[in-house]
């Protein structure tokens, strides 16, 4: 298993590693879109590959990045923008109720 700490981009463009991180669903429908001129991002093939980029898509796009490059700095950011993502998000938020007289 090979590290490394540079910011390889090998087919994934560097536009879709920077904004995936924080608009991961749109970055996937974007780059699908232009998947018939450029071909960086693997075919869907099947349903499975589609409920994953509805529901998780965060996995995928680490799945992709480490289909091209293994483990980097990208696929470690990547972990993290997820880790935080799904950490936070269970949050409860208190509301004051107003108290009329």
């Amino acid at each position: 298993m090979n590290f490394s700490l540079s910011f390889p981009v090998h087919t994934i463009p560097l536009w879709f590693l920077v904004l995936s991180l924080f608009l991961p669903r749109i970055c996937i429908l974007v780059a699908w879109l232009q998947h018939s001129m450029t071909g960086y991002i693997p075919p869907v093939v099947g349903l499975i590959p589609l409920i994953v980029a509805i529901l998780v898509p965060r996995l995928l796009i680490l799945f992709w990045i480490y289909q091209d490059q293994g483990i980097t700095i990208w696929f470690l950011l990547h972990v993290i923008s997820l880790l935080i993502a799904w950490g936070g998000g269970g949050s409860r938020v208190y509301t004051r109720r107003r108290v009329v007289d």
